[in-house]
């Protein structure tokens, strides 16, 4: 019964450590300006804008392309694309172009295509960067085919409520502030020099006790971690004080949830020094700084109340919908993780067989990680003794497939379609990995 208990207490530690990291090392710089960017476009960006080129009656040699291209320029990891994958469709994408964007966006983020390259290898770098734009291509047409009798409905609903007939103009200023949110996400992810050099260090405003260190380090948790999921518990007090009543009009609670927001982004930027409490002032830092400034002076000027109340609304219900999904997730991906035997990566993944592969699949459903840390896990796989074919497949579903993004999807997009769609990139991710290690046996 004590080893029962033991191992239980070991699963739930697991899942409780994992999503401490996630909260204090992922969230803030890239989902948080990901949500606003949702809202932002639910409620600012007209749906003939979106159905223009995305929508069910848009040309397939526009949609698609400009799908996978708007995936790639924001390059972010799957729990980010998913507030946006759901924006656009709400706002009228079809079905195949808004899958596209879903799959490619965190498929081929430039940072963990390059870091792929040099940690693991340029065939591997290379085979994820092509198949993940085909593939993201090929499953959205696949999924607009299958559903195309739902598709056709909901194109005609939108034509009778006069979607694809009006014209929309969009105002310059929404355009220009669509870019300063997405520089704001940018700035927070990209790993350049030039924002990720510290230029100076400043002391934090703190003297911890040495028992409270130890206590955060026993969870992995810096002191910058530990006062930002602090803050994201105070965003989440103030928003809902601010937020769930807003077409009642502003509150001193409103503006005291947006000020924590950014507060919070400008304390997740400085990097924290290892073994100090002192915080690296970095070029990142900066840059939000620079960004934020330009983006509220954009607001103030140019957006009536009206505007940003809808805007505020939108985001706040895809917050509701999505990070609760999230945080169930994470925490469920911490305790599978300790489940799955390390000995299974050698006995079972080490040769380029379909089970292999598949079994690479799955390792990316339930041992997911953030952007770019997954190229160290794949790394692991690899000398451990994984072959490169289920490397690939793990690499290609790990974005696609993992635990919170399906059940994410599932409250998206439903059952049926999130069944479909995950069959789908389970299929192609194992066949990739097996016909790419054929090929890599005949080299």
């Amino acid at each position: 019964m004590d080893s029962i208990l033991q191992y239980i207490g070991t699963l739930l530690w697991s899942g409780w450590t994992g999503l401490l990291d996630y909260l204090a090392a992922h969230v803030l710089l890239c989902l948080v300006p990901a949500f606003i960017i949702a809202g932002f476009m639910s409620s600012m960006i007209p749906k003939e804008t979106i159905t223009k080129y995305l929508g069910p009656k848009a040309s397939k040699w526009v949609s698609y392309p400009a799908s996978a291209f708007g995936g790639f320029i924001l390059a972010v990891c799957s729990c980010t694309i998913l507030p946006l994958f759901a924006g656009i469709w709400k706002r009228g994408a079809g079905l195949g172009p808004a899958i596209t964007f879903l799959f490619v966006g965190p498929a081929i983020n430039i940072l963990a295509i390059t870091y792929t390259g040099a940690a693991i290898g340029f065939d591997i770098a290379a085979a994820r960067l092509i198949l993940s734009i085909v593939f993201g291509i090929v499953i959205g047409l696949i999924m607009a085919w299958i559903f195309r009798k739902e598709e056709k409905q909901r194109s005609a609903e939108m034509q009778k409520n006069g979607v694809f007939d009006q014209t929309a103009q969009v105002k310059p200023a929404i355009w220009a502030l669509f870019l300063l949110m997405v520089a704001v996400l940018i700035v927070g992810t990209l790993q350049i020099p030039l924002l990720t050099n510290v230029y100076f260090n400043i002391p934090l405003p703190v003297d911890p006790a040495q028992g409270l260190m130890q206590m955060l380090s026993s969870v992995n948790l810096s002191l910058q971690g530990a006062l930002l999921i602090f803050m994201l518990f105070v965003i989440g007090i103030l928003a809902w004080k601010g937020f769930e009543n807003i077409f009642d009009g502003f509150t001193g609670w409103t503006y005291a949830a947006i000020g924590a927001i950014v507060l919070t982004i400008l304390i997740a930027a400085p990097l924290e020094q290892p073994g100090s409490t002192q915080l690296g002032i970095n070029g990142r830092f900066f840059g939000e700084i620079i960004f934020l400034a330009a983006a509220g002076y954009t607001v103030k000027r140019y957006f009536s109340q009206d505007e940003l109340t809808g805007w505020i609304w939108e985001t706040w219900k895809f917050v509701k919908q999505i990070f609760p999904l999230l945080i169930v997730g994470v925490f469920a991906a911490g305790i599978v993780r300790v489940i799955i035997p390390e000995t299974w990566v050698r006995t079972i993944a080490g040769q380029n067989t379909i089970f292999a592969n598949f079994v690479g699949v799955v390792f990316g459903v339930f041992m997911y990680f953030p952007t770019l840390v997954e190229v160290p896990i794949a790394k692991m796989f690899l000398d451990l003794g994984m072959a490169r074919g289920p490397l690939l497949a793990y690499l290609l579903s790990d974005p696609e497939l993992s635990l919170q993004s399906i059940l994410v999807l599932n409250g998206v997009m439903g059952k049926k379609k999130t069944a479909i769609y995950v069959s789908i990139v389970a299929i192609f991710s194992t066949l990739a990995g097996y016909l790419f290690g054929l090929v890599l046996t005949l080299l």
